[in-house]
């Protein structure tokens, strides 16, 4: 499902214009990364959370030039859903 998708199911269901939707969705989006890239976490009660999860330093190879790289630790975003949203999910497997 795209965003467009999204914008167009919550508009035919709610009644409400798609420009106002599309406004809505872009800003959620918008707020959640401004957050995370201040590092804090989000927290949507019976959803899930957008963490932030802290990779330590590692060393890789890069085969092409035979040499060792140094990664530096970092930090990536990634989501753990809600238990409720897992039930839901798994309860519609076809």
């Amino acid at each position: 499902m795209t965003k467009a998708e999204i914008v167009a199911d919550i508009a035919q269901k709610t009644g409400i214009e798609k420009v106002a939707i599309q406004a809505t969705v872009e800003e959620f989006m918008t707020v959640v990364k401004d957050a995370m890239a201040d590092g804090e976490n989000v927290y949507l009660r019976g959803f899930g959370s957008f963490i932030i999860k802290k990779r330590a330093e590692k060393t890789g190879r890069n085969i092409s030039k035979k040499t060792t790289v140094i990664i530096p630790a970092h930090n990536i975003p990634a989501f753990k859903p809600a238990k409720s949203f897992m039930s839901d999910v798994k309860k519609n497997v076809k």
